[in-house]
């Protein structure tokens, strides 16, 4: 395997790491503390909630850094920081202090998005689908924090969902930091004099038709992360409540098969999670693949349609017919997550990527921790039907702004090698 090929990996690897960690406390509420600790699950995600401001606010400083330092040299900071953030958080014995550890991961995990993706795009061709693969990843480490954890939680605790990947995770970055030096000092971010000229180059018509579309990638950010937030957080519990029919019958068919490992109704929670996050995410390698031949207007507003019908179908479904349901509108929530990401990467010049993607990331973040409340709130309040009716909404917002785009990006008049 090639140097290059080996950086890809690992910064795969850590996608897959940043929405892991993430999302390990979502199930852990849902599955263990809401009994353990006595607390509400809308009480339990108060304590998550400046984990995923941190999330947000730190994105345009790792952006900063990463632009005036070293993009690899914050990938490193990024895995042994986050796992000995989630090692910590293991160790909690009251809500505070994993409220803490929760924020310390947010932190670190504010690295990931504006440095890694600002590597992808930069290093290699057919952006595209680079960035869909990257984006399976992170995809597989959304459905593996429910998986992971609901198993971890069956079979020797909550505290073990945090401290096994947080291990894991501080040995890529020993690994990724052998790999810069056995390579050579870590990367500095590339430089291109003639960027600085570009500005004048830039028409009345063109820096309107560019202003036009970062309002509609900033709208379509923040609404989507609404989107991702409450499906992403909430679908353990969802499903805890919906699937409580057939994940029962399958963990009793499970342990009439005496296999070899304790399976109950939190494991197949869990394992109906990860299915359905598997299979959703790779929507993103159809929509990479797609957004390389035909440009993101009509992927965009297809991912937006499917969204808007499987939601607004959603509301009153129980079993198998609520599982279908929510593999439908996820295969659209995950289809559209490359979409801005690779319009970012079209149009953004090199020299200044990891900051664009910096303020794209805390919008997108910042969203997501205002969501958290939402969740709360409309969960205590009505329950989930409630809010599929609202993410329908949400997603009708998403297609009318797409509508709005042009048929071919501008990209820069100079683009970095």
């Amino acid at each position: 395997m090639s140097r290059d090929q080996t950086q890809f990996l690992l910064l795969n690897f850590g996608h897959f790491f940043d929405h892991l960690f993430m999302l390990v406390f979502a199930t852990v509420a849902a599955l263990a503390l809401s009994r353990e600790w006595g607390l509400g699950y809308g009480e339990l995600l108060q304590y998550a909630t400046p984990g995923f401001v941190a999330f947000g606010v730190c994105a345009l400083p790792a952006g900063w850094l990463a632009d005036k330092w070293s993009r690899d040299g914050m990938m490193c900071v990024f895995f042994v920081g986050i796992g000995v953030a989630a090692i910590a958080a293991g160790f909690s014995q009251t809500p505070l202090q994993i409220g803490i550890g929760l924020f310390a991961i947010g932190v670190f995990a504010a690295i990931y998005h504006p440095v890694g993706l600002a590597i992808v795009t930069a290093k290699w061709k057919n952006t595209g689908m680079r960035i869909a693969v990257n984006g399976v990843w992170g995809n597989l480490g959304v459905a593996s924090a429910a998986l992971i954890t609901g198993y971890l939680i069956d079979n020797g605790g909550w505290r073990l969902a945090f401290i096994v990947p947080g291990l894991a995770s501080v040995g890529i970055g020993v690994i990724y930091v052998a790999l810069l030096r056995r390579n050579g000092a870590a990367s500095q971010t590339p430089q291109n004099p003639a960027v600085a000229g570009q500005e004048q180059s830039l028409t009345p018509d063109l820096k309107a038709l560019l202003v036009r579309i970062s309002a509609i990638v900033f709208l379509t950010t923040a609404v989507s992360s609404v989107i991702f937030q409450a499906t992403t957080f909430a679908l353990p519990k969802i499903f805890d409540e919906r699937l409580q029919g057939i994940a029962a019958k399958l963990a009793d068919w499970s342990q009439a098969l005496h296999l070899p490992w304790h399976t109950d109704v939190a494991t197949m929670v869990g394992v109906f999670a990860f299915s359905v996050f598997a299979i959703a995410s790779m929507a993103q390698l159809v929509v990479g693949s797609l957004l390389d031949k035909h440009g993101p207007r009509p992927v965009f507003l297809g991912m937006a349609s499917l969204q808007a019908v499987f939601f607004f179908a959603m509301p009153g479904l129980y079993d198998g017919a609520a599982l279908a349901v929510a593999l439908g509108f996820m295969l659209g929530a995950f289809g559209q997550i490359p979409i801005n990401d690779y319009m970012i990467g079209k149009m953004a010049s090199g020299e200044f990527r990891a900051r664009v993607y910096g303020v794209r990331y805390v919008v997108s973040f910042s969203v997501l921790a205002a969501t958290l409340p939402l969740i709360a709130f409309v969960y205590e309040n009505w329950g989930f039907d409630t809010l599929f009716q609202i993410l329908a909404a949400a997603a009708a917002v998403i297609f009318t702004a797409v509508t709005l785009l042009p048929r071919r990006l501008p990209e820069p008049a100079v683009r970095t090698p």
